[in-house]
């Protein structure tokens, strides 16, 4: 794996971490915070296969952008399009006033980050649950 695909992973991963954590605090959990760490998740690991497929990510949050451009190397992500979109919609507007990210939507942007970390990762040949 190249270098750079490594330092994407261990940003992806950190975030991963970080929208768990906020995800099942048992005090105050911060539900945008979860979200918004699921959707950088989500968008690291998909930049990280873009780079270990010789292309260069683009600098944007949109998931589904990215998926039209990994597609070519690999179909399989348009099937998470609706994901990808809902992902993308919740972790930009929940970040301004008049919005707010409820339990549900937390444990829906984990699930959706979880399943395109373990995508990515099998992709990249990594084991499904560390570094």
């Amino acid at each position: 794996m190249k270098p750079i695909t490594t330092e994407w992973v261990g940003k992806a991963e950190a975030d991963f971490a970080t929208a768990q954590r906020e995800g099942i605090a048992p005090e105050e959990p911060n539900y945008d915070a979860a979200c918004f760490h699921a959707q950088q998740c989500a968008e690291k690991y998909m930049k990280a296969q873009m780079v270990e497929f010789g292309m260069r990510p683009p600098r944007t949050h949109d998931l589904s952008l990215l998926a039209n451009l990994i597609g070519p190397s690999d179909p399989a992500w348009a099937e998470l399009r609706l994901d990808l979109d809902w992902l993308t919609t919740l972790a930009v507007e929940n970040r301004y006033p008049g919005a707010s990210s409820a339990a549900e939507d937390a444990a829906r942007a984990l699930s959706i980050a979880a399943q395109i970390r373990a995508k990515a990762r099998l992709d990249l040949g990594l084991a499904a649950g560390t570094r």
